[in-house]
């Protein structure tokens, strides 16, 4: 194996990118001419192929497809909260969603995301997040991520639309936001408590909690105005008890824009190291894929995961 190792998922984007893959092939192939290609067939593989990859002396791991690919591929090069010294990760955006791309500036141009995978690209140190959690079967999970850990509603709307398999086939953005009106009409605010670098727990009642890496997240929202990858800290976006209507009636632009911050019952909270729990069951979901369930301690990674921007 070469120094390069190119995962796709063909599935990603309801199979957008495996429709795209004669396109998307040669404008790698043109910055990593030796690049081994290989295709994953289900959740895990692309945890399963970098991990490998990297075994067999692949240094440059390439996701083709959404954030969820990126996430797996990004698993697959960490072991006890470091990733490999040599390897460098690439997200080439072929999903429904790709924020990570959209975060290092790289869809500015058609070929951005290639350019950097050459010469031109520079190995930038990032901030990585730790996400330990009830995983669904019940038992304890690990995992590490790069964007977004969310809990409450916004973890409840990405799970529903992941697993709806009617919602799935009416578009991404669409089943996004049909799920977002049904969830918001039915769910009930949780009571939760909440620590902030290791300091008294604090109780609220909320809607939902965003622990952001970056500014944006859910298809180009800025989640968390002023967050940025690299300066070592974690914003908490928390939606109190806030009213239904008030979520309904705002203006699309609404998320999109970064005025949720101005409304009376959201606050934000900046810090390291976040412990969340609750008595009522409560969804976690890690940069688009639903991970487990509270309680949960999300830590930022300062500057833990090399990528090509």
């Amino acid at each position: 194996m070469g120094e390069a190792l190119v995962v796709v998922n063909p599935a990603a984007g309801r199979g957008r990118a495996g429709r795209r893959w004669p396109e998307i092939e040669p404008a790698i192939r043109r910055f990593l001419p030796d690049a081994a290609v290989v295709f994953t067939e289900g959740p895990g593989d692309a945890t399963e192929f970098a991990r490998g990859g990297l075994a067999r002396g692949a240094r440059h791991i390439v996701a083709v497809g959404g954030d969820g690919t990126v996430n797996e591929a990004l698993n697959g090069l960490v072991e006890a909260d470091e990733v490999h010294p040599e390897a460098v990760l690439s997200p080439i955006p072929a999903g429904t969603a790709n924020e990570l791309c959209r975060a290092l500036g790289l869809l500015a141009t058609p070929d951005g995301p290639y350019r950097v995978l050459g010469r031109e690209g520079r190995r930038r140190m990032i901030d990585m997040v730790r996400v330990e959690c009830v995983g669904l079967d019940g038992r304890p999970v690990c995992r590490y991520g790069y964007l977004t850990a969310v809990f409450g509603a916004a973890a409840e709307i990405s799970y529903r639309t992941s697993t709806s398999r009617y919602l799935k086939k009416l578009g991404g953005r669409f089943s996004y936001f049909a799920e977002t009106l049904i969830v918001t009409l039915t769910y009930k605010h949780r009571p939760v408590r909440i620590a902030i670098d290791g300091g008294p727990r604090q109780s609220f009642t909320l809607y939902a909690g965003l622990c952001c890496n970056a500014e944006n997240g859910g298809g180009g929202m800025k989640l968390a105005p002023g967050a940025s990858l690299d300066d070592g800290v974690l914003d908490l976006v928390l939606f109190h008890d806030i009213k239904r209507r008030d979520i309904l009636l705002q203006k699309p632009s609404w998320l999109f824009e970064g005025r949720h911050v101005e409304h009376p019952k959201v606050s934000v909270h900046r810090g390291q190291r976040f412990y969340v729990e609750s008595e009522v069951d409560t969804l976690v979901d890690l940069d688009g894929e639903t991970i487990g369930r509270l309680p949960a301690t999300i830590t930022v990674l300062p500057k833990a995961l090399p990528v090509k921007a």
